[in-house]
């Protein structure tokens, strides 16, 4: 029930009104995945699979890294091998020398015999070198030659074994990737027809999300039909600060829930029920955000295209006439309070949990209905008001306060904004979102990029959008893309082909719509594409990932992830 519910808990009065579908448990489908026992059973499977190849990648680099290693014992044994021959044919020509020489004279050959047998200079004074070190037994030169060479030939034959097991290992790792990657293939092909019925599921539920939608809007606008049909004129916020001060003619105050009358608002005495009179400036903020119903939620965006949760607010109270800050921490710091159980239309919800501190903000229909850009359904939605998550209630048409703190994160939970968590770029933990298995995401939770089949997480591909405008705007052209969503059966073919470099099928970030490989000079370190990146994609929820940055190992600047998440 929108608006009459809200007046019904502030003046304790009974009455029918305008009524609106109750909003959905999933906004825009996409926030659990449905009961699904087929898709539940083969994701175990899978799973069992990702373990697998997971194991059996530890024991394929293992075994590559042992074949690397016999690999390069027996190129260093070959090396000492072909020395030692190179010695010992040189040692056998010095040897034939010095015989023939003794031969020749009958006796030890000297300097002089050698220059008056004929040779040159040179030959002399290579001889005399030779003289110098060999000594008068040339069966013993031979032997410890002939020694070394059968040494190094025993080194290199170990070393040839070692490569030869080495080899045989990786060879039998290899064929074990085979059959896993088979079988990740097979459990790939039931998952598919599993999730098509899921597919369909799901786009019911988003149909019933854009009921939801219009009900809600049509309903508000039947409250501000009713308004206008009592003859009321919503009055300025200032003219409702006050009521014990006075309030236009006709009005009486809404009492609160301590029995004091509540500031910001007034009521039209009438049977059966009264009417809820709000100030012009939250008729007015409430009415613009219900023709956003429906736009995509990207962070860093303040519309009229798509929105933040804290960018909605401030975008639709500022139309109003009121200055608010964008941002939901400063939102909560700064907007006037009021009790939880006097919560009323257009009031601002804060929602989060002791471990994540504020997590949301949106703008309250009624005690148990939002509205707001909600990162999770990645679009603009009404949605349900969990209770057990409001650390407060606003109210913009009252004087902001002096601001106080926001309640952030404790014992190192992760930041949460418009309900999506925010991830660091040295995040190496899941992304996982919705209750999809990774890479088995059905495609009516995703949304295209509008490029040869791109599509991501909805929110991350509005965001993704609103970075690629910006970027044409300093290089002329949008982002250049090669890879974004990769569905399982995609993961693992990519495996295949390069076990090295993949992830294992059901690990990448791809498979969870939130990864994109770039282009047209991102992919170099040193250009000014990829510094435009760095400077400009975290305004949108991009970041580059630590492991990818230059000197860490794993060199991809291609690689951005969205954060949001």
């Amino acid at each position: 029930m929108l608006v009459t519910v809200a007046a019904v808990a502030a003046v304790g009065t009974a009455g029918a009104g305008p009524a609106s579908a109750a909003p959905s448990e999933q906004p825009g489908g996409t926030t659990a995945v449905l009961d699904s026992a087929e898709l539940t059973a083969l994701q175990d499977q899978a799973a069992d699979v990702q373990g697998d190849l997971q194991e059996r990648l530890t024991e394929v680099a293992a075994a590559q890294e042992q074949l690397a290693a016999a690999q390069q014992a027996a190129d260093g044994a070959a090396t000492a091998v072909a020395d030692a021959e190179s010695t010992l044919a040189q040692e056998r020509v010095a040897v034939s020398r010095y015989a023939s020489a003794v031969y020749r004279d009958g006796g030890a050959p000297t300097a002089l015999s050698l220059l008056l047998a004929g040779g040159d200079p040179g030959e002399v004074v290579s001889a005399m070198g030779y003289l110098d070190v060999v000594q008068a037994d040339t069966d013993q030169v031979l032997v410890a030659a002939e020694q070394r060479r059968q040494q190094t030939l025993a080194d290199q034959a170990a070393a040839d074994a070692a490569v030869a097991d080495s080899q045989a290992r990786a060879d039998e790792v290899t064929a074990r990737m085979g059959e896993l990657e088979a079988a990740a293939s097979a459990v790939t092909d039931r998952l598919d027809a599993a999730l098509g019925a899921v597919d369909r599921q799901l786009a019911q539920l988003q149909a019933e999300q854009v009921q939801v939608n219009q009900q809600t809007a049509a309903a508000w606008q039947g409250y501000v039909a009713q308004l206008a049909a009592a003859g009321v004129v919503p009055p300025p916020a200032a003219q409702l600060r006050d009521p014990a001060a006075g309030l236009p003619g006709g009005l009486v105050p809404v009492g609160g829930s301590t029995g004091a009358a509540q500031p910001g608002a007034a009521q039209l005495p009438r049977q059966p029920s009264s009417l809820l009179v709000l100030p012009a400036e939250t008729v007015a903020a409430v009415s613009a955000a219900m023709g956003d119903l429906g736009l995509p939620f990207a962070p860093g965006t303040a519309g009229p295209d798509s929105y933040d949760c804290g960018s909605l607010v401030q975008a639709v109270y500022g139309a109003a006439g009121i200055a608010l800050p964008a941002g939901q921490a400063d939102l909560f710091a700064t907007t006037s309070p009021v009790a939880p159980a006097d919560v009323l239309p257009g009031d601002l919800v804060f929602l989060g949990t002791a471990e994540s501190g504020l997590s949301h903000v949106g703008l309250a229909l009624d005690p148990q209905t939002m509205l707001a850009a909600d990162g999770r359904a990645g679009a603009v939605v009404v949605r349900s008001l969990p209770a057990d998550q409001v650390l407060g209630i606003g109210r913009p048409s009252l004087l902001p306060r002096a601001a106080v703190p926001a309640p952030g994160p404790t014992g190192g939970a992760l930041p949460v904004e418009c309900g999506n968590t925010v991830y660091p770029a040295s995040y190496g933990g899941t992304r996982a979102w919705g209750g999809y298995p990774n890479g088995l995401i059905p495609p009516s939770a995703l949304c295209p990029l509008g490029l040869a089949g791109h599509a991501l997480r909805c929110d991350a591909a509005a965001a993704y959008r609103a970075m690629s405008t910006a970027y044409a705007g300093a290089f002329g052209s949008p982002l250049c893309i090669t890879d974004s969503y990769r569905s399982y059966a995609s993961q693992v073919t990519l495996y295949g082909q390069k076990p090295a470099l993949a992830a294992v099928p059901g690990t990448s970030n791809h498979g969870w719509g939130l990864a994109v490989d770039l282009c047209g000079g991102i992919e170099s370190y040193s250009t000014a594409q990829y510094a435009w990146m760095v400077a400009n994609a975290g305004r949108f929820g991009f970041i580059h990932p630590t492991w990818a940055d230059q000197g860490n190992g794993r060199e991809e600047p291609w690689h951005w992830e969205y954060a949001g998440s």
